[in-house]
């Protein structure tokens, strides 16, 4: 149970889930409401449609990053433009760690990338709702707990880890 707790953990985590940011949970749309036809409402359209188009683009862009960073980002590339400000930056701040991580760490971060990227976007919803249930179910005192193993299961060494992901691999 706790190795299962923990390879889901670890998905959410160098997924970049954001399961406990609030700020990337998706609001509904408001409802339009409607307006009268007048010269002023009718101009209205055609300004959002204006101010559409000069909207500001999401910052960082691909082109922004360090020749070092686009290489470590690499699996990322062709998402790039899709992602949201905030996962642009955590993902950025994993470049910026990646220099000091020992070379298994390095790797482990590869290829949950690479895994990552090679998700649909309908899979990486499933598997961000997923762990956003798994989350929201667990009492308060029991995240705790877990953040706990979370913190326990990153002070290992890498050898320990990674026998554990293969033991949790072999489990599947």
């Amino acid at each position: 149970m706790l190795r299962a707790l923990l390879a889901a953990l670890a998905l959410g985590f160098a997924a970049g889930a954001g399961a406990d940011d609030p700020s990337q949970v998706v609001a509904p749309a408001p409802q339009a409401t409607p307006q009268p036809a007048t010269k002023a409402a009718s101009a209205k359209p055609a300004a959002k449609a204006s101010a559409k188009k000069t909207a500001k683009p999401v910052r960082p862009a691909w082109i922004d990053l360090t020749p070092e960073q686009r290489q470590i980002l690499a699996p990322l590339q062709d998402d790039w433009e899709n992602l949201d400000r905030g996962r642009r930056l955590k993902w950025v701040g994993i470049a910026k760690r990646y220099p000091k991580m020992k070379p298994e760490e390095q790797a482990r971060v590869q290829r949950r990338m690479h895994d990552w990227a090679s998700l649909t976007p309908e899979q990486r919803r499933q598997a961000r709702e997923s762990y956003k249930n798994m989350i929201a179910k667990t009492p308060p005192s029991q995240r705790k707990k877990l953040r706990e193993q979370w913190a326990e299961y990153q002070a290992l060494p890498p050898e320990e880890r990674q026998s554990l992901e293969r033991e949790e691999k072999q489990r599947r």
